[in-house]
């Protein structure tokens, strides 16, 4: 596909918005939002419109991802769920899943729109200067979010606490070294706005790999901090996001908190380990001796958190691609644990819902095969057709973990989920 570009300066704060807004009646719209972050060659990025698109099942994803970019060698954007872990191990995902979303999906889109720096890039195929004029004159009018239901749990807090400890009984044995557990909270027969909910989100939240997609009837709205890769040319770059921190109610007790997050050994074994899990992963594919760790115990100040991030890296062995890299790596290590295909048997064991795009993956694969997705956290799911609403939250568990304060972080970290959709919480008590 062949696309024209025009540049035009734009001082609509709304712009976005009023995009996704006008695009609502496509069945592929994906916002890409840096929010405050320097870090890419863009503030956002819309993709509307379909001129191709693949939805696969769990088994020989990636080879089908490669196949439909190499025909087209061109932009595409889409999403990865979890569960393609199936297709990579001899792994199954048989809970219980009320969003129903692809295990991958994605699409070549019929209009692309790139703001950085108040200028706003058009591309699409024909030269339509109708379209320009209607799409920069729209002003988005805010309205309701319209959630009417409560919010419920699908873990109590005792059985919760209960996981934890018979995990750390599997860290005993040595069965593994950490792991991530996850719990969903839900909302059933509910209408939902789901452009207002992601407004609203990503005011509370500005993260830096937060997105809005839309896909048909399922709606993902993200405000996730963390990258899962990077690819730019040769060189690959993964930041696992592992060890969190309320944030403080002054600059004093914010700077504790973060003095206190960085000096925590228990956050910093689990760093660790999953920085050694992705260096071994990111090994498989990479030259002899490229991967190195970046910086390691990095402190991040969000909206609503402090969170301790790692960058690890590596150059690419000449002879890997697309498929190669995502089947060495993929899911990333810190949504899962160590070893990676041990902590997975035993998600599916602890857990009680189908993970889907949570803690998957959202981005976007460039003409050359460059590409930048997201680990898909702090993100609301919505399903418009059965009109169910879900958001799961976790975190890793190891020998020194404390069951309580492990659910209070979990609740820390969905604190924005709460408030944005200003509904009750009916705590499951069983």
């Amino acid at each position: 596909m062949q696309f024209q570009a025009h540049i035009r300066s734009v001082e609509n704060t709304d712009l976005k918005y009023s995009l996704l807004d006008f695009f609502k009646a496509e069945s592929n719209v994906i916002l890409l939002d840096g929010n405050t972050s320097n870090d890419d060659s863009f503030n956002w990025v819309i993709a509307a419109g379909t001129v191709d698109e693949i939805s696969v099942g769990e088994q020989n994803a990636f080879e089908e991802l490669q196949a439909f970019h190499e025909k087209h060698k061109d932009w595409v954007f889409g999403s990865l769920s979890y569960d393609l872990k199936n297709g990579l191990e001899k792994l199954e995902s048989n809970h219980a899943d009320g969003i129903k979303a692809p295990a991958l999906h994605f699409f070549l889109p019929k209009y692309l729109f790139v703001f950085r720096e108040k200028h706003l890039v058009i591309y699409h195929h024909e030269s339509q200067k109708e379209f320009e004029l209607e799409i920069l004159s729209r002003v988005f009018t805010s309205s309701e979010i319209g959630f009417n239901s409560s919010v419920k749990s699908r873990v109590s807090k005792n059985s919760y606490v209960d996981c934890v400890n018979r995990i750390k009984g599997h860290i005993q044995r040595g069965d593994i070294y950490e792991m991530n557990y996850c719990q969903e909270f839900y909302a059933e027969n509910t209408d939902l706005n789901p452009l207002e909910v992601f407004k609203s989100l990503n005011a509370a939240s500005k993260a830096p790999f937060s997105c809005y997609f839309k896909l048909g009837d399922t709606y993902l709205l993200s405000a996730s901090p963390e990258r899962f890769v990077k690819k730019d040319g040769t060189h690959i770059i993964s930041q696992p996001i592992k060890g969190t921190r309320r944030r403080g109610v002054n600059l004093e007790e914010d700077e504790h908190l973060k003095k206190e997050l960085y000096e925590d050994q228990k956050e910093r074994s689990e760093n660790v380990m999953i920085v050694d899990l992705v260096r071994n992963d990111l090994s498989r594919i990479a030259e002899k001796d490229t991967v190195k760790v970046d910086e390691l115990f990095g402190i991040y100040t969000f909206d609503q958190v402090h969170h301790m991030i790692s960058t690890i890296s590596c150059e690419l062995r000449a002879n890997k691609d697309l498929k190669d890299i995502f089947q060495a790596i993929f899911p990333m290590g810190s949504m899962t644990g160590a070893p990676k295909i041990r902590a997975m048997k035993l998600i599916e064991k602890f857990e009680q819902t189908k993970r889907g795009l949570y803690s998957g993956a959202v981005g976007y694969i460039s003409p050359e095969g460059d590409f930048d997705f997201n680990v898909v956290i702090r993100s609301i799911q919505y399903n418009a057709l059965n009109k169910y609403l879900s958001f799961m939250v976790g975190g890793a568990i190891t020998m020194g973990s404390d069951a309580e304060m492990e659910y209070e972080e979990c609740l820390v970290k969905a604190k924005a989920l709460f408030e944005v959709l200003e509904g009750e919480y009916a705590e499951t008590v069983s």
